[in-house]
């Protein structure tokens, strides 16, 4: 079987991926305007806030990435290697910015490669790559349901808005169970790939390399099956960690808002617009998808329009903007480019 690293995309930083975050930048901009007026009118909470909870904020987000450090180096250990809890922190921070401006395909390639350069084992890599997202959305997906649930139970849904989540909910059943049956069948599960992804290229015009698809599901296989035996549980307990903190984020935020939400409402606000934003693939990073339905979720649930908005942009500030421009750097720490900068200068 071809290595997999010859067939996954470099993660080498270039120019011109930047363009795409300029290009949601000014979508940023674009859907944050119809904001200026509530954001006007928000400044006394800004004028008002308790500092001491945004500083608890800021330390939670750190650790909700120091819980994805922790989650790669359980995997790593399970294959007997070592990583150190900060760098996996980098990894997972430099690969979620190169995902941005490469696809989820440029991330899970990016953490492939700064891990095999590490430990210089492919298998070890290959389920780093594949394992974090698969456990981190299996945790939001478990957000969501209980987010949803009690909305119903609150009888704060629309029709419109029911019928909207209960589809989303309904295309994350789907896609679990084609992801269980590529485990228990994986002649069956790497046909049914070939084919999505193949379609999928040729609605785009692109060339289509089914052998790049094959390797991922091989991958994705094996990566599944090494963790039986209970092998599973730190790796896990890293991602429900990494979400639990990102929760955490938020909810220090609305305390130092002055407006300390329960825990049903904080649920509910949060699982599914980020799973919302996770499948909207035209908006990198589910930029406005997540801020409009977290405002609009959190209007539903009698939080005041002038607090959620303060809150929520203070929260994808801490989790998403800072996070993304510091994995830029992190990126080219991890391929060593500082480190030919510094070699090649002039004495």
């Amino acid at each position: 079987m071809a290595d997999p690293e010859e067939l996954l995309p470099s993660p080498k930083i270039r120019i011109w991926r930047y363009l795409p975050i300029l290009i949601v930048l000014g979508l940023a901009v674009y859907l944050l305007l119809p904001q200026i007026s509530t954001l006007a009118q928000s400044w006394s909470v800004v004028h008002n806030m308790a500092w001491w909870a945004v500083a608890f904020a800021i330390c939670a987000q750190i650790l909700s990435y120091l819980s994805s450090g922790f989650m790669l180096r359980s995997i790593l250990e399970i294959n007997q290697k070592k990583l150190s809890l900060w760098k996996g922190a980098l990894i997972t921070m430099a690969s979620f910015s190169m995902g941005l401006v490469a696809g989820w395909v440029g991330g899970i390639a990016s953490t492939y490669s700064w891990i095999r350069r590490e430990n210089h084992d492919g298998n070890t890599a290959a389920m780093a790559g594949t394992l974090p997202a698969l456990l981190n959305n299996g945790v939001l997906v478990g957000v969501s349901i209980t987010g949803t649930a009690y909305l119903m139970l609150v009888h704060d849904l629309t029709n419109t808005q029911l019928i909207e989540f209960g589809a989303v909910l309904l295309v994350l059943a789907l896609i679990s169970v084609l992801i269980l049956t590529a485990l228990h069948y994986p002649t069956t599960g790497i046909r049914f790939s070939v084919w999505v992804t193949g379609r999928w290229a040729a609605l785009r015009h692109k060339p289509f390399n089914p052998a790049s698809t094959i390797a991922f599901v091989n991958q994705f296989v094996a990566a599944w099956n090494s963790l039986g035996k209970g092998k599973w549980r730190r790796p896990l307990l890293g991602a429900i960690a990494n979400i639990v903190f990102d929760m955490l984020t938020l909810y220090f935020l609305f305390v130092a808002a002055g407006n300390n939400v329960s825990i049903g409402v904080l649920f509910a606000g949060y699982g599914l617009p980020i799973i919302l934003g996770k499948m909207a693939f035209l908006f990198p990073g589910g930029v406005g998808v997540i801020e409009g339905t977290m405002v609009a979720l959190y209007d539903s649930l009698k939080v005041p329009n002038s607090i959620s908005v303060v809150v929520i942009l203070a929260y994808r500030l801490f989790s998403f903007w800072l996070p993304t421009l510091l994995g830029f750097v992190a990126a080219a720490f991890l391929s060593g480019k500082f480190f030919r900068t510094k070699k090649n200068r002039p004495e």
